[in-house]
């Protein structure tokens, strides 16, 4: 089901990952970029997704890349993206990641 985006919105994406990461003070080498976007479409592979939520996925490899975050938490997501069923649970485990609930 993984779908083709035009080159143009697949160069947007690698544009933004590498923004985003020069505001993070981590710039980001091209392959690296173009590691992490094949890395969320690889993800996506069971369902049809649009292109935002690659874009997020592949932001959200991107923080886990600068941020040097513990292995399992890195699989824990991609595990977690793989169960997913549909863009909307997608965000939603996104979402849910950046939450911070008051006890």
């Amino acid at each position: 089901m993984n779908r083709s985006f035009p080159p143009e919105l697949q160069r947007a994406i690698l544009q933004s990952l590498q923004a985003s990461a020069a505001q993070m003070g981590q710039p980001l080498p091209d392959v690296i970029a173009e590691q992490l976007y094949q890395d969320a479409k690889a993800l996506l592979a069971h369902l049809s997704h649009e292109p935002l939520t690659l874009a997020r996925v592949a932001g959200t490899l991107l923080v886990y890349r600068v941020q040097d975050t513990e292995l399992e938490e890195l699989e824990w997501f991609k595990a977690q993206v793989q169960q997913c069923s549909s863009d909307e649970a997608i965000e939603e485990l996104i979402e849910s990641m950046h939450r911070v609930d008051a006890l």
